[in-house]
């Protein structure tokens, strides 16, 4: 069984706030690119530029937690002051720790089902 929990964030870009977004998120992918346990983290805009989506992968929910840990400590205030958090769906079996954080996001939690990763 696999420990890597993923996940797909879907947000709308606030009204005036996509210059503000883009500074954000350089930040947020250069602070993460530090945490050894995620293993993807991409971000995705509209052409209008008002929805984005977020695809994250993590070893494990540990690697969930230290990134959870870091975004809360440093970046959560911005984040929803540039986002409006639409639909949050989580992949894989995260520990009772990590869905009590996620769930504060409205997450689905969608269980392993079939198929491979490579």
């Amino acid at each position: 069984m696999s420990t890597v929990v993923s996940w797909n964030l879907q947000m709308l870009v606030r009204d005036g706030q996509l210059d503000d977004a883009r500074v954000l998120m350089d930040e947020m992918v250069t602070s993460t690119l530090d945490e050894s346990g995620t293993r993807g983290y991409e971000w995705f805009l509209s052409e209008d530029g008002g929805h984005c989506h977020i695809n994250e992968r993590y070893a494990d929910s540990d690697a969930v937690m230290a990134h959870l840990g870091n975004f809360g400590e440093k970046f959560a205030e911005r984040f929803l002051a540039c986002f409006e958090p639409t639909t949050l769906s989580v992949y894989g079996e995260p520990s009772a720790e990590a869905r009590a954080a996620l769930d504060g996001f409205g997450a689905t939690y969608l269980a392993p089902f079939g198929g491979f990763s490579r």
